[in-house]
């Protein structure tokens, strides 16, 4: 099934961005839901005051509410006196609809994987230089490689150097991840004011 993520934020606004991410949160799910979309909240960040949130990130999943999720990308406005400041003139107030790109994660599996049987290197006599027990193994999806000749033993090195690759596929997913994180918090910065693609009014 179809997947996407996306990222409701006030970004640096005031507390009035931050109720308008919760009520435009609820107004969002109630619509993907409607059309038959499976909606989860994957990450709440709580606002300054009850009932108000700094942010929210939710995936869903089907096809209608995917391509109406469309139609939420990009700045919200909220028309509403504020509840917070009675005595404050300003009545609109403006949120950002992000879509956050799909994490690729990296699939670990044996079979991606390239064995190199190569003579060890170093200290070990005639042994090392004959016998061809060390391993280089490289993951075809990354390109990442490893060598192992730690043991005498070929199947040993083999095993070790799979755990290696293990832990380096491993590094570049999250990698991947800090970098989801940094975009996600890059949107927060730079909201543009206007443009709505939506405007509510309370």
């Amino acid at each position: 099934m179809d997947t996407k993520i996306i990222h409701i934020t006030a970004a640096q606004g005031p507390l009035e961005c931050q109720l308008a991410v919760s009520k435009v949160l609820s107004l969002l799910l109630d619509s993907l839901r409607n059309l038959g979309g499976k909606c989860e909240v994957l990450d709440r960040k709580i606002g300054d005051a009850n009932g108000t949130l700094h942010s929210a990130t939710i995936e869903i999943k089907g096809k209608a509410a995917i391509d109406e999720s469309k139609n939420w990308i990009g700045t919200i406005q909220w028309i509403q006196k504020s509840p917070f400041r009675p005595m404050h003139g300003r009545k609109n107030w403006f949120i950002g609809v992000y879509e956050i790109p799909e994490r690729n994660e990296l699939k670990f599996s044996e079979s991606d994987i390239d064995f190199q049987a190569v003579r060890s290197s170093g200290a070990g006599g005639q042994h090392v230089n004959k016998v061809s027990s060390a391993i280089r193994a490289t993951h075809r999806a990354t390109g990442i490689s490893v060598f192992s000749q730690e043991s005498r033993s070929q199947q040993q090195n083999k095993k070790i150097a799979i755990e290696r690759l293990k832990e380096k596929v491993a590094q570049e997913n999250t990698e991947i991840q800090l970098k989801m994180i940094a975009q996600k918090w890059m949107q927060h910065k730079n909201l543009e004011r206007g443009n709505a693609v939506k405007v509510f009014q309370n």
